[in-house]
């Protein structure tokens, strides 16, 4: 009688182990009115790229009452990477090393005058520190590599290899997305 206690106590054990294993692997959400798969994926630490994996999706296109499959294992893991993700908005205006008297020389030791493809801001480094990789609304990926004396607070400037690139970008508030 004891072993058969201990084996029907034992299955049941791994039945609720296994019960537990099952539904912590995947989520389910339902789609409301409003939402997108960025939204989705942002609010659950997830990518949208693995999004349309777990639901074999071919676009990006969802529709209110869609149930979509989250795998919360691989949500915890991006979570971590997604918290610090930041956005701002700030006040761009441009600069080109192309002037008299300039350098080129970045305050992170970038020569833009030898790597003039590169897509760099000038930031206050108590708002976005040197070294920051940021998406910049209107110009792209970029790396926060040089200060400048004019950029304090919400301010940067983003670096153009011609003068006219930088006179053409003007000044204008954009959004900058912190992505390390």
């Amino acid at each position: 009688m004891r072993k058969l206690f201990f084996t029907m106590f034992t299955a049941f054990i791994i039945a609720i182990a296994f019960t537990g294993t099952a539904s912590a692997a995947a989520k389910e959400v339902t789609v409301k009115k409003g939402d997108t798969l960025y939204k989705i994926a942002k609010e659950h630490g997830v990518s949208v790229k693995d999004i349309k994996k777990w639901n074999n999706l071919n676009s990006d296109i969802i529709k209110p009452n869609d149930k979509l499959v989250l795998e919360e294992e691989k949500s915890k893991e991006v979570a971590s990477t997604q918290e610090s993700v930041q956005e701002l908005t700030v006040t761009a205006s441009a600069y080109t090393a192309s002037c008299k008297g300039c350098s080129g020389i970045t305050a992170t030791g970038i020569n833009l005058k030898k790597n003039s493809d590169k897509k760099v801001i000038a930031v206050d480094p108590k708002v976005i520190p040197l070294g920051t990789e940021v998406h910049v609304e209107g110009y792209g990926n970029a790396i926060a590599a040089d200060t400048g004396g004019a950029i304090k607070g919400k301010r940067i400037d983003v670096f153009f290899p011609s003068k006219r690139d930088a006179l053409n970008w003007g000044k204008k508030s954009v959004k900058v997305t912190i992505l390390n």
